[in-house]
């Protein structure tokens, strides 16, 4: 399946849960028999943030769910040597930070310097990182004053960009079952 990877530190900003806004549209995506996606979640929160830590039980729920027919996962005891097999190991890497919050982003460096493009919001790194063929960029330069729509607006960018461009790209092979357009966005990675 393709493998989606999302591990940093868990913070509200950097919205975790933005893949979960439409369950059902998630489950379409994710449960698709001839084209599945599954998502890798890692990371921890800082031991005084609740709504860090509330964050992560969230998606541990969501992991324990039938309904995502187990493609949701969530790897526990996250460290640097479980952070470098994910950036070595996902087809890619998801960055969802509230503009303009995210400093760097150094995952998503991380996953690129490993051949994994990213699917990031336009904000830390990724402003200058991203060249129109090296990834995807979720929602526009909009900014709302209402983080809901702002929530939603990017949601929908997501899972437009998941299901119209990303997956199909990824599962379009040729007679040697090669996806040679995604290699062509891995190597410009």
């Amino acid at each position: 399946a393709f493998t989606i990877g999302f591990a940093r530190r868990f913070a509200t900003y950097k919205r975790a849960t933005l893949i979960f806004k439409d369950l059902d549209r998630l489950r379409r995506i994710i449960l698709d028999s001839h084209r599945p996606v599954q998502f890798i979640f890692a990371g921890k929160s800082h031991p005084a943030d609740d709504p860090g830590k509330h964050l992560i039980q969230e998606i541990y729920n969501y992991a324990k769910s039938h309904e995502m027919g187990g493609r949701i996962c969530f790897v526990e005891d996250y460290d640097m040597h479980v952070a470098r097999y994910m950036k070595q190991g996902v087809d890619l890497w998801l960055n969802t930070p509230r503009r303009p919050r995210e400093a760097s982003g150094t995952s998503g460096m991380k996953a690129s310097l490993n051949g994994v493009p990213n699917l990031s919001i336009l904000d830390g790194w990724w402003v200058e990182g991203y060249n129109g063929a090296n990834g995807w960029v979720i929602g526009d330069d909009t900014e709302y004053d209402n983080h809901g729509a702002q929530d939603w607006a990017d949601a929908c960018s997501m899972y437009d960009l998941i299901e119209k461009q990303i997956v199909p790209l990824y599962y379009d092979r040729d007679r040697d079952n090669i996806p040679r357009g995604w290699v062509e966005v891995m190597k410009e990675a």
